[in-house]
C-alpha cells in the first residue's frame, strides 16, 4: 500500500510516499481502506520532528480517516466488511489501508459523504472532550475560541452555538472572522488588530477559553476569564514555557486545564467516539453542525497540503483522498 512516511525531518519536501505492507487486524482491530484523511496540526509538528507518534504505533502520519472495513480481527461484533465509517486515529491514516481499534471507529453520519466524513473524528472528539467532558460549558456561558477558522476552531464555534452558549472567537483576517461568524461566533476578534483581553473584558469574560497557544497567550488567557473560569490548553503554537501568577488563579477559582488526545488509552478514545456518536454526529445529521472542508488533495500531493497548513492559508480543514 502507499503510506506517507517522513525518513528525516524538515519542512512538506520531506514528506515521502512509500510502499509498505498491508495492515491486517489483530484482536479488537478493523482494517479500514482509506477514502480520505486530513491534515492536522499535529501532523506538521510530526513533520519536524516535534511531536513523535505515541509508543508501539505506527510512523505513518494521520490521525483520522473515513472508509471502507475491508478486514475483521477476532472479538470485533459491531463492524463488518462493507462498513462505511471513519476514524480516530493514533497514527496511519496518510495511507490507502489503516488498522484501528474497534472502538475507534464510528459510522459516517447521515448526510455527509464519506470523503468529507475524515474531516469530522479528530477535530469533533478534540472540541467534545476538551470543551464538553473536561471544562463542562454550559449553555448561557460565554466560550472563546482561539484560532476559530481552523479545522478545530469551525467545529467548536458549531457545536457551542449548537449547544446554546455565546461563542467569542479570534483569527488573523477579516475574511476568516467572516467564516467564524457565518458558524455562529458572537464576537470576533482579528488578533492582529485588536486586544481579545479587552475585547472578552467588555463582554464579560469568558466561562471557558480553548487555546491552542500555550505560553505566548497563557497570562491573556487567565486575565480573560471570568470568575471560576475554565482554561483549556490543547497546543503549543505560542511556546511550552511561561510564568503564571497563580494569584490569578486563586482570586477567580479559575481551572487551568492541559490535554492532549492522541496518546490517550484507546478506552479513553473509545468512551470519545460514543460520545460523539451519542451527541454530536444526530446535529451534524440534521445539518446543524457541518464539516467545512477548505480543500481536496490527492495522497501523492501531501507535500502541498501540508505548505498550506504551514502557511495557515486554509479555513477549515484540508482532507487528502487515496
Amino acid at each position: 500500500m502507499r503510506a506517507v512516511i517522513v525518513p528525516e525531518p524538515g519542512g512538506p519536501d520531506a514528506l515521502v510516499v512509500a510502499d509498505l505492507p498491508d495492515p491486517t487486524p489483530g484482536p479488537g482491530e478493523v482494517v479500514i481502506d482509506v477514502a480520505a484523511s486530513a491534515v492536522n496540526k499535529a501532523d506538521t509538528l510530526q513533520r519536524q520532528g516535534f511531536y513523535p507518534p505515541p509508543p508501539g504505533a505506527s510512523d505513518v502520519l494521520g490521525m483520522e480517516c473515513s472508509g471502507t472495513v475491508s478486514a475483521v480481527g477476532d472479538g470485533v461484533g459491531a463492524w463488518s466488511v462493507g462498513d462505511e465509517v471513519c476514524a480516530l486515529l493514533a497514527s496511519g491514516g496518510y495511507a490507502d489501508k489503516v488498522a484501528v481499534p474497534a472502538g475507534q471507529v464510528m459510522p459516517v453520519p447521515a448526510g455527509v459523504d464519506l470523503v468529507t466524513a475524515s474531516a469530522l473524528p479528530e477535530v469533533a472528539a478534540t472540541v467534545w472532550s476538551n470543551v464538553f467532558m473536561i471544562a463542562g460549558l454550559q449553555p448561557g456561558e460565554t466560550i472563546l475560541v482561539h484560532g476559530g477558522a481552523g479545522g478545530i476552531g469551525t467545529m467548536a464555534i458549531q457545536l457551542a452555538h449548537a449547544l446554546g452558549a455565546t461563542v467569542a472567537a479570534t483569527a488573523g483576517s477579516e475574511e476568516k472572522l467572516e467564516t467564524c461568524r457565518s458558524l455562529g461566533a458572537d464576537i470576533t476578534v482579528n488578533y492582529r488588530e485588536d486586544d481579545f483581553v479587552a475585547v472578552l473584558r467588555d463582554a464579560g469574560g469568558a466561562d471557558v477559553i480553548l487555546d491552542n497557544m500555550g505560553a505566548s497567550y497563557l497570562m491573556r488567557n487567565l486575565d480573560a476569564l471570568k470568575t471560576e473560569g475554565r482554561l483549556v490548553v490543547i497546543g503549543m503554537q505560542g511556546g511550552s514555557k511561561a510564568e503564571i501568577d497563580l494569584s490569578v488563579l486563586l482570586r477567580k477559582r479559575a481551572a487551568l486545564v492541559a490535554t492532549t488526545l492522541r496518546a490517550r488509552p484507546s478506552e479513553e478514545k473509545s468512551a470519545i467516539c460514543a460520545a460523539l456518536v451519542e451527541h454530536v454526529w444526530p446535529l451534524v445529521a440534521e445539518g446543524t453542525v457541518k464539516p467545512v472542508v477548505h480543500e481536496r488533495v490527492p495522497l501523492a500531493d501531501v507535500a502541498r497540503a501540508h505548505q498550506a497548513m504551514d502557511d495557515s492559508s486554509h479555513v477549515g480543514k484540508i482532507l487528502l483522498t487515496t
